[in-house]
């Protein structure tokens, strides 16, 4: 464990034993993820091309002996120590943020893992809240890896993963891919994951970015993905789905060439479900080839095609709006900015670039000010370090 880590234990320990007693506990860790292209194409049947990074969530574990389990994040003090059963668990609101692990709890009971007793944990998160860096994720995945471990499961990663998945989908609610819980449970350091999100095939491609970073820019516009369009988007390509269907024997969009697409897209009657395929086709390929460009040490292609990805994602898709918009075109306007996009679900959260180390300060003040002078209010930069997938750290 590095110093940092060390250091944000300590503190949680502190607050465990005031909270919870003395206990012997376990450490645990969860990344968020970043996705560098491929965006609203796993639910499409499409490729991403995510990574975990440093950023995350951290759990302190103890046993209790009986069926109870408390959560408590050292983030959302106000709401106190959330309780709950861990047998027949539903979602309430008085859980609030709690009915993430809950909910992959209750997932996993459904699944024959009964848990044989409950447990006392700390929660504490590194990651921006609302900034679309799969805060959600890295906690439902964390639950998961500390039920496998502490009841010794012997559950694969990626069963895990698909258990976190369904708990976001059925329990809270959110008709999400499974491209945020695979980054985080799956993730790799200094890699991406080339993933298809229809079968889960998936390979690790180095990250040898030539003298770049990954910035992370916050647009500290909070958003709530439950209550946004995410879900509407979902149906409407559902929609044009079964529209192509009739003309051609496809299972998802992210079979289909561009020029497959612009041959039956006029199946399509409604103008803008065409429009929702048609970023989902074109994302998906644009991936694709985004990979083939950076494993050919081609860096200036690959950010050419994440520029591609945002104008894609603000015209065709319309998940971006003013902030992220804002960001985007200022980095693009950067020396030494190979690429920039949105990144995550959209409506607000993050941009993600590629930025020559030389330009990172001139980057971080110029598109700082800028920001600030349109939007009314700073955002907020972050260097990503790629880092392992969630784990027992002790």
């Amino acid at each position: 464990m590095e110093g940092a880590d060390m250091k944000i234990l300590d503190e949680m320990q502190e607050v465990f034993r005031e909270k919870f007693g003395a206990a012997q506990t376990h450490a645990y860790f969860s990344p968020g993820r970043v996705n560098l292209i491929g965006e609203h194409t796993d639910y499409n049947g499409g490729h991403v091309f995510p990574c975990a990074i440093s950023l995350g969530t951290y759990a302190l574990v103890a046993p209790r002996t009986d069926g109870i389990s408390r959560l408590y994040s050292m983030n959302l003090p106000e709401q106190g120590v959330v309780q709950f059963p861990m047998h027949g668990a539903v979602k309430s609101d008085a859980y609030g943020w709690a009915n993430y692990p809950i909910g992959v709890v209750r997932v996993m009971e459904d699944a024959g893992h009964r848990a044989a007793h409950g447990f006392d944990i700390v929660l504490y998160g590194t990651l921006p809240n609302g900034a679309g860096l799969s805060s959600s994720a890295s906690i439902e995945v964390l639950m998961a890896v500390i039920l496998n471990d502490e009841l010794n499961l012997g559950i694969d990663m990626v069963e895990l993963v698909k258990f976190s998945q369904k708990a976001e989908n059925e329990f809270v609610g959110m008709n999400c891919g499974i491209m945020d819980q695979f980054a985080v449970g799956m993730g790799k350091k200094d890699c991406a994951i080339l993933l298809d999100c229809n079968t889960l095939s998936y390979r690790y491609s180095k990250l040898a970015l030539d003298g770049c970073s990954i910035v992370i820019t916050n647009t500290n516009k909070t958003h709530s993905l439950v209550t946004s369009a995410y879900n509407e988007r979902r149906a409407q390509c559902e929609s044009a789905l079964k529209a192509l269907q009739k003309v051609k024997p496809i299972k998802a969009l992210g079979e289909l060439t561009n020029a497959e697409f612009d041959a039956i897209a006029s199946a399509i009657s409604n103008p803008v479900e065409r429009q929702r395929a048609r970023h989902a086709v074109y994302e998906n390929n644009r991936t694709l080839e985004a990979v083939k460009a950076l494993e050919a040490n081609d860096v200036k292609r690959f950010g050419e095609l994440m520029n591609a990805s945002h104008v894609s994602l603000r015209d065709d898709y319309e998940v971006t709006g003013p902030e992220l918009d804002t960001l985007a075109e200022l980095a693009w306007q950067q020396d030494g900015v190979l690429g920039s996009r949105m990144t995550g679900g959209g409506f607000a959260g993050c941009t993600v670039s590629i930025v020559r180390d030389a330009a990172i300060p001139a980057f971080e003040k110029n598109v700082g000010d800028a920001y600030t002078a349109k939007i009314g209010y700073a955002p907020s930069f972050y260097v990503a370090n790629i880092a392992d997938g969630a784990r027992r750290l002790s």
